[in-house]
């Protein structure tokens, strides 16, 4: 008579049980590190500069809670969502940076994925247009004008990227749609100059 079968999945049921409930953790925090860096970013952009280093400063806490998580699970840490949060976080720092005048942020004192931050600094360089529309509304051409060039050099040091989509997150996407931005600001601020110039006439 053969030998009755039976399948011992105690150790798989285990390691799924951990997986899912680390899961749901860093679900539930990339939620919340996403409303604080968009949150952050409406304060830089309405110049609460202290407000939004504080929302940051609590994004950076929630994430560094799950470092253990995303060592032990790596494929979790992996999920879109918590990768999104990562990518929004370095937006809200790199965007605080640029409007403060502060250094930007490295990708080490961040401590976010490669593809989060420079996907992240992109993002943050499309955010300068809504700046460079409230200084073209001052008369303010030559500080639109610096912004600008953070956004160029931003342009550059993506399209200087070549690796393939699965590696950089989709960048070729994001700075495709960057160079849209872009050139409507730059659009936008040469016509501003010259009705600036022809005033002066």
């Amino acid at each position: 008579m053969a030998t009755k079968i039976s399948f011992d999945i105690s150790q798989a049921v285990e390691v799924l049980e951990s997986q899912h409930s680390a899961r749901e953790e860093m679900l539930s925090i990339s939620r919340k590190v996403i409303q604080l860096s968009s949150a952050s970013i409406r304060s830089t952009h309405r110049q609460e500069l202290d407000k939004a280093q504080e929302l940051n400063e609590q994004s950076l806490e929630l994430l560094n809670s799950c470092r253990e998580q995303m060592l032990e699970f790596p494929e979790i840490s992996a999920n879109s969502m918590f990768y999104d949060a990562q990518k929004e976080y370095t937006e809200s720092c790199v965007t605080l940076a640029v409007i403060s005048g502060t250094s930007i942020p490295t990708m080490s004192q961040l401590d976010v994925q490669a593809p989060a931050y420079i996907n992240g600094i992109i993002e943050a360089a499309s955010e300068l247009r809504r700046t460079i529309l409230d200084l073209l509304r001052q008369d303010n051409l030559s500080r639109a004008n610096e912004l600008l060039e953070v956004m160029d050099e931003a342009y550059s040091m993506a399209v200087s990227i070549d690796f393939p989509d699965a590696l950089t997150h989709g960048l070729r996407r994001t700075t495709d749609a960057f160079r849209a931005v872009l050139e409507r600001t730059r659009g936008d601020i040469t016509t501003a100059t010259i009705f600036s110039k022809a005033r002066m006439h």
